[in-house]
């Protein structure tokens, strides 16, 4: 009887409940889901997914010999970027890179799957691996339709007919990574409600007020940081007006290994360890400065000195460049008059490299200790008094409070901003380093950085937009990677005080 009501309930749900049962450990979906992302994995790695049916036609069209040139008749995701790059068919580029980029994302998450599924365990909740499975899948169907819609696309812009087409091995693709879908969507199911763990839609349905007051944030970033990502697409060819952004011939990274043979080291060096002075030496001062005004008892000369120190972050770097000039200058600078008032010999500050990195640094933290002290000081009035209340009662001094009180409580703040600074470490201040320098080849090399290269690199390429692209997107990717390893760092010693 209990057999019969099992094959029944069985029958009900579709042959899922067979899904359910454990084999060595593991749900018999779960296998089934880990041999379709393994299949899928290796299809995408080993398969040469995008073919070209008619070489002759598409020389003809192209104006290139396809044999002399190396050009293959079948291409995967990974090498159709190749392809672009030598048959300059610019048009093709952004399309090839998207593919490349959804390939690289999709490989990447069916291995996450992979890995994660050996943490299954039928004693507590797997919707984290539910999850990862189901990116894998939807992944893998959407990359399998974006190799289609690569080859209608590049017909129609050639003006052909089945030139480009697709292995039929897509569908397959489509098949299983449907079915593995599925598969992982029933499993989920009931441990969602088991729980109680809501999925987007249920939770879109259930809070639509709360999203909807998202939505001018979500409206916002979307115009004015993502939808200008767009231009990173200069980065990778060689522009020219005629044909615009999407049909410019495709240099892939050409305009990267310019920048490279330009001693990108150095830059990367003069840039990197300038901002790790100015980031340790600038929090360091600004904690001092923010605990010294904390201690001010007197409201008025507090507030004098506040109005003091926040007044250099409102000059300008064209009066600062003024105020160096007249400093440093060789014949009437202020610093040589008055070297020269005591009998000792003029120093010539702007043929002399070496003054310069101490010279940055010092108008660097004078320009900007006192404004970012502000962040500080409202973190030590928000304190709780009665912890210096309670350390006086135990007999501790002033120096005794700030560092057994004031220093520990800091912390959070210090890291949360040491970890926005790096962010920006590859960025070097520009205005700073161009206003004090200025076209001063004799301090390049102890001065030069990568924002002030870069300015030189523009000004005489003024229509080659590829390089600067190429600069910027270069600082924000190594800024990325640095944030992410410092984050991982941080978040291993102690997870508050992480970014995220």
């Amino acid at each position: 009887m209990k057999k019969g009501i099992e094959k029944i309930k069985a029958a009900k749900d579709g042959g899922y409940s067979y899904m359910e049962r454990l084999y060595q450990g593991k749900k018999l979906g779960i296998w089934i889901s880990l041999a379709v992302s393994l299949i899928t994995t290796l299809l995408f790695l080993l398969t040469k997914v995008i073919k070209i049916e008619n070489t002759a036609q598409l020389s003809e069209v192209l104006g290139l010999d396809l044999q002399e040139g190396g050009f293959s008749t079948s291409y995967s995701t990974f090498n159709m970027l190749s392809f672009v790059h030598k048959s300059g068919l610019g048009a093709q580029g952004l399309f090839a890179m998207i593919l490349f980029a959804i390939t690289i994302i999709t490989i990447v998450l069916n291995i996450s799957y992979l890995i994660k599924a050996q943490k299954f365990s039928s004693r507590k909740s797997n919707i984290k691996i539910y999850e990862a499975g189901q990116y894998a899948m939807v992944f893998n169907i959407l990359l399998s339709l974006l190799v289609i819609l690569f080859g209608i696309y590049s017909n129609k812009i050639l003006g052909l007919v089945n030139i480009f087409s697709h292995s039929v091995l897509l569908y397959l693709i489509i098949v299983i990574s449907i079915a593995g879908f599925v598969v992982i969507k029933r499993m989920e199911a009931p441990e969602r409600k088991l729980y109680k763990e809501l999925g987007f839609f249920k939770e879109l349905r259930k809070n639509w007020v709360l999203f909807m007051l998202l939505l001018p944030t979500i409206l916002f970033f979307a115009i004015n940081n993502y939808l200008p990502m767009v231009g990173i697409y200069f980065a990778f060819e060689k522009f020219n007006f005629r044909d615009g952004l999407w049909s410019s011939p495709f240099v892939m990274f050409d305009n990267f290994e310019y920048i490279w043979k330009a001693d990108l080291l150095k830059l990367m060096k003069n840039t990197v360890l300038y901002n790790l002075v100015f980031i340790i030496l600038g929090h360091i001062f600004k904690i001092f400065i923010a605990i010294l005004i904390s201690q001010l008892t007197c409201k008025w000369f507090k507030r004098l000195n506040q109005t003091l120190i926040f007044m250099p972050h409102f000059v300008s770097y064209v009066i600062l460049n003024v105020i160096v000039y007249n400093l440093l200058t060789y014949e009437t600078g202020a610093v040589n008059t008055f070297l020269t008032t005591f009998g000792a010999d003029r120093i010539d500050f702007y043929n002399t490299p070496g003054y310069w990195p101490f010279i940055i640094v010092f108008f660097d933290l004078w320009k900007g200790v006192g404004y970012g002290s502000v962040v500080y000081l409202a973190a030590i009035l928000g304190i709780d008094k009665t912890f210096y209340e309670a350390a006086e009662v135990d007999g501790a001094n002033v120096f005794q409070q700030i560092r057994y009180i004031t220093l520990p409580l800091l912390k959070p703040t210090f890291i949360i901003l040491v970890l926005f600074s790096l962010g920006n470490i590859m960025r070097g201040q520009f205005d700073l380093f161009y206003q004090i320098v200025g076209n001063n080849g004799l301090l390049f090399n102890a001065t030069d950085i990568f924002d002030t290269y870069v300015y030189r690199l523009t000004m005489t390429n003024p229509l080659n937009n590829g390089l600067g692209t190429a600069a910027g997107l270069f600082q924000s990717l190594f800024g990325f990677v640095v944030i992410l390893l410092t984050n991982y760092i941080v978040k291993r010693k102690n997870e508050d005080y992480a970014l995220f």
